[in-house]
């Protein structure tokens, strides 16, 4: 079989690179910055702020902005979800996972639990009031 001659994998890889970066600009790279974390051996996440915690385990399917996404799955908004206001029923899709959600229970403490889940119900346009406690996160384990 003959293979493709050398100006036309140069073409392909210019017109790749050009529709790359035409579809991409400075502003989204700006805004769309890394978001880093890391497992510690124990396969437990060692982030401690509960907006650190949402960057690394929510912001992926929830987006950095908290307004969810549809396309392969549908991830809602946790942006003014009223859902979110019963503090329990927040901690416990943390912990056990719901539906298509994975559950963090295995790979957070209860301190993270309920850090990421005063961050969701008091960020995004969310404002509702009591923040959940690691012992509070303990009972619903």
């Amino acid at each position: 079989m003959a293979r493709p001659a050398p100006v036309l994998n140069a073409t392909l890889m210019a017109l790749l690179m050009a529709t790359a970066t035409a579809t991409v600009s400075a502003q989204d790279v700006v805004q769309d910055s890394p978001r880093t974390f890391t497992i510690s051996p124990g396969d437990r996440f060692t982030e401690t702020t509960g907006e650190a915690l949402y960057n690394a385990t929510c912001a992926g399917c929830h987006m950095p902005d908290g307004k969810g996404a549809q396309g392969a799955g549908r991830y809602p908004a946790l942006a003014g979800n009223p859902a979110l206001e019963a503090a329990p029923y927040v901690v416990v899709n943390v912990l056990h996972g719901r539906a298509a959600m994975p559950s963090f229970g295995d790979t957070m403490d209860d301190d993270q639990v309920a850090a990421v889940v005063n961050y969701t119900r008091t960020h995004f346009g969310n404002r509702f009031a009591g923040s959940v406690t690691p012992s509070q996160v303990r009972d619903l384990r």
